[in-house]
């Protein structure tokens, strides 16, 4: 089994940063792409952004050129830098990850969410 455990949310002024971490754990092979994925009260789930293997990355468009995601490949972690947050980009904020265990072919996996609130 895989376990992604998901910290660094909390509650941060209009402006301010916060910085996600989603770690990775368990009988893991291989990590094709790890990705975050928010919701906000009474919306839809929706990418935010996501990094693969290869090394490309992407951003939905309302958080280009704020939002930085990384991975740390040796620790199957992935980050999520957020720079200029908006009251709009408060929401659940989860982890997701395509991850190869052994003896399994890839499966997606979801950690349990971490909670962002930015006030005006």
């Amino acid at each position: 089994q895989v376990q992604l455990v998901e910290s660094g949310g909390g509650l941060v002024q209009a402006g301010g940063s916060l910085r996600l971490s989603c770690a990775a754990s368990g009988n893991i092979v291989s990590i094709n792409s790890m990705s975050w994925y928010r919701q906000a009260p009474g919306k839809a789930s929706e990418l935010v952004a996501g990094a693969i293997s290869g090394g490309s990355k992407g951003y939905v468009d309302s958080v280009q050129g704020r939002f930085t995601i990384s991975r740390d490949l040796a620790k199957n972690t992935v980050y999520l830098q957020m720079n200029g947050l908006k009251p709009e980009d408060t929401a659940v904020y989860y982890c997701h990850a395509e991850v190869q265990v052994t003896d399994h072919p890839f499966m997606e996996y979801w950690g349990k969410g971490t909670l962002v609130i930015v006030s005006s």
